[in-house]
């Protein structure tokens, strides 16, 4: 087996975390699953790895993982535990940070909640290479903001008519409300070769026709029945398969990632990206 590559970090330099946003405006993309797959290969590569589950109504990567949460980000805001207290480890060596069903949104925390939370997240910030957070479906304040606060905004699409459209009205909205200009495309579900391609591309002619936004394409995860088998059994396709196609699509979305640029302003350290994100707007 080869071994993993080294990430060499300058102590010079500081440490700075990649905060990358999953979404993707309507539900039933596989969003939820690729965070998942996706956070197992960047710790196989070397990469410390946390899921942030920021669907704060309908949390699920608990569940899709059989992981058993005892607490949730409800327990953070009411300062009953602190983020050591929550956080739960799935495969791999990736922590989850689990949220709950009904928890308010993060623009109404208390002031002292506020405070606690960045605090929580600036004790795990030399800790994590790489901050992985799964949004709600749609686009509500609670996405958007996440999506804002994160370095990157990457958005799942499918071939479904409704997919695309979601997705344009959430480029849309980020870009003429929240001045973002930058989205990565990764298309899921595909049954052929030259269907993510053509897909991305339908998605960059519209944005080119009406908006000034920059739009890059990361590939695609083919259909795989093994994937659909990993989630009934509540396993990532990467762990239960890893040689399905589904599974090196996976990896080589990781390796992509990991040629992003890391940004050193603010909102590449957790406790800014957290004060990004409580920020009142």
């Amino acid at each position: 087996m080869n071994a993993k590559p080294k990430i060499h970090r300058d102590s010079n330099q500081g440490h700075h975390t990649r905060v990358i946003a999953i979404s993707g405006g309507k539900g039933g993309v596989g969003k939820s699953t690729l965070t998942i797959n996706l956070s197992v290969c960047l710790s196989r590569l070397n990469q410390r790895v946390m899921i942030l589950d920021a669907d704060l109504g309908l949390a699920n990567i608990d569940v899709l993982l059989g992981l058993k949460a005892q607490r949730n980000l409800e327990d953070v805001y009411s300062g009953a535990c602190d983020l050591q207290g929550v956080t739960l480890v799935g495969p791999d060596n990736i922590r989850i940070i689990p949220a709950s069903s009904g928890t308010q949104s993060m623009v109404n925390l208390t002031s002292q909640q506020h405070a606690g939370l960045v605090h929580a997240f600036s004790d795990f910030a030399d800790s994590i290479d790489t901050l992985v957070i799964d949004t709600a479906a749609g686009i509500s304040d609670s996405v958007i903001q996440f999506i804002r606060a994160a370095q990157e905004a990457l958005i799942v699409v499918c071939d479904e008519p409704s997919s695309l459209t979601d997705a344009y009205a959430m480029i849309k909205l980020l870009h003429r409300d929240h001045s973002v200009d930058e989205f990565r495309i990764i298309v899921n579900q595909t049954r052929s070769k030259n269907e993510g391609l053509d897909l991305y591309q339908r998605l960059l002619n519209t944005a080119n026709q009406f908006l000034d936004v920059q739009l890059r394409y990361e590939g695609d995860i083919p259909y795989d029945e093994l994937l659909r088998e990993a989630i009934k059994q509540q396993q990532p396709v990467t762990v239960k398969s890893p040689r399905s196609e589904s599974a090196k699509a996976f990896k080589r979305l990781a390796e992509r990632v990991l040629g992003w640029p890391v940004k050193s302003n603010p909102s590449g350290e957790l406790e800014f990206f957290v004060e990004q994100l409580l920020r009142k707007t």
